[in-house]
């Protein structure tokens, strides 16, 4: 039988830096499994300090809402660069590449929006600063 609601703590959730090679950047904790979601794809990503990927994503489908827990940081979408701090919102529409950079104190994001899986594209060599 199907329950109705899961209950995860999103540290509990396995840590892909090491078999995604990130660990240098980031913690990325992809918790879609892990709540058993249908329809929608959830992310916990710490940024440490002052590091940032060298490339973005974007997707074909999926439009993505990223909301800062602590820290801050900038974010690039497509050739615009954002400021961010603690509590702010960022939708990225599905063909916007983009990238995060962490602050001093890192930078830790939740993402979340619809389901579709192969949907998205690395864009490497991103930022050009």
């Amino acid at each position: 039988m199907t329950t109705l609601y899961t209950h995860k703590q999103l540290t509990d959730v396995k840590d892909s830096a090491p078999e995604l090679g990130l660990g240098e950047f980031q913690s990325p904790r992809f918790a879609t499994a892990d709540l058993d979601t249908r329809d929608t794809g959830v992310s916990h990503v710490h940024l440490k300090a002052n590091t940032r990927p060298p490339f973005a994503h974007r997707h074909e489908n999926a439009e993505e809402v990223y909301v800062v827990l602590s820290g801050s940081g900038r974010v690039r979408l497509d050739d615009e660069v954002v400021e961010l701090e603690r509590l702010d919102a960022v939708r990225a529409a599905p063909a916007v590449a983009r990238a995060f950079e962490a602050g001093p104190d890192g930078l830790e994001l939740l993402a979340f929006g619809p389901r579709h899986p192969g949907d998205g594209e690395l864009v490497e060599n991103f930022w050009t600063d």
